[in-house]
């Protein structure tokens, strides 16, 4: 790519999207390549009466991007890496990862709920992980579904009758919104929650090679142990899975969890190992949470998504 052309970047319109995308222009433009941002709204976006596991879809937020990426309308797709499938489309593959910043949940409550205990809380909250480890520490939580971006769901959160709502740390700060909230450390984060990413094309050899300038090493490193092992526990179906690995001096932590829908019955992992080139951790790891009781666990997780 001549350096005359500027790279399209193609990203949802939500006001977080936006700025990631915005984020991957400016390591871009540092190397001096030129940018444009052309926004994509995507089915997820548009029907927001229907919780996203009720949709049968994976990558909902994903494949309107994946298709402009694929008819050559995008040069390279900007996403929250949380919100990408593990299995990608054919000729699509993640080439860059932006440094994580925020990876933890927090609690923001309205404030007539102010001095709730969390125990009492009515929470709204569509994701079945941060349903089921909230469960697992306060059961007999009423829960309702809630979706939308941040803005909507603060919105949401005015209107309607629950208490509290969760959003992911990071989405909060990047909106530079001046909310209050508390962190819970109940949480385990969604795997490889807190990074933006960047797909391209794999024939797109020249425009890959520009984005991997950008790309955080060790923030790749960690996430692609949270995705394999997302990817081996899952096999395509939703559940209530948690996943952090950090670089430690020379070593890796990673922590996980795999718990059934109400709470119940959780497995939990916290290991810490040197990496080494071409083990796949992550795959290791959820091997043995699926000896350890996983396999049936995530069994009975599909068949009740499906009652």
């Amino acid at each position: 790519m001549n350096s005359m052309k500027s790279i399209k970047i193609g990203t949802r319109n939500s006001p977080l999207a936006m700025w990631q995308a915005r984020e991957v222009a400016r390591h871009l433009q540092n190397l001096n390549h030129k940018t444009e941002i052309v926004p994509i709204i995507s089915s997820g976006d548009k029907n927001l009466t229907q919780p996203l596991y009720a949709m049968g879809i994976t990558g909902i937020f994903t494949r309107d991007l994946d298709a402009a990426l694929l008819n050559g309308e995008i040069d390279i797709a900007v996403h929250s890496l949380k919100d990408v499938p593990t299995q990608l489309p054919e000729n699509i593959e993640l080439v860059a990862y932006l440094p994580r910043d925020f990876r933890q949940d927090v609690l923001v409550r309205k404030s007539s709920a102010a001095d709730k205990p969390l125990k009492d809380l009515k929470v709204a909250t569509s994701s079945l992980r941060r349903r089921a480890f909230w469960l697992k520490e306060f059961p007999g939580t009423e829960f309702s579904d809630i979706r939308g971006n941040v803005q909507t769901r603060l919105q949401k959160l005015e209107d309607l009758d629950f208490d509290a709502t969760i959003f992911s740390l990071a989405g909060i700060k990047r909106m530079n919104l001046n909310l209050e909230y508390e962190e819970l450390p109940i949480m385990i984060s969604a795997p490889a929650q807190g990074v933006v990413a960047v797909a391209g094309r794999a024939d797109n050899e020249e425009v890959n090679q520009m984005l991997r300038q950008i790309t955080h090493a060790e923030t790749e490193l960690c996430v692609k142990i949270e995705r394999n092992f997302l990817n081996a526990l899952e096999g395509g179906c939703t559940a209530p899975i948690g996943a952090f690995a950090e670089c430690l001096e020379n070593e890796i932590r990673f922590t996980g969890r795999l718990c059934s829908l109400d709470g119940k019955n959780c497995i939990d992992v916290d290991e810490i190992f040197a990496p080494e080139p071409h083990r796949d951790y992550g795959k290791e790891i959820a091997d043995k949470v699926l000896d350890n009781g996983g396999r049936q666990l995530m069994e009975e997780i599909k068949k009740s998504l499906k009652d």
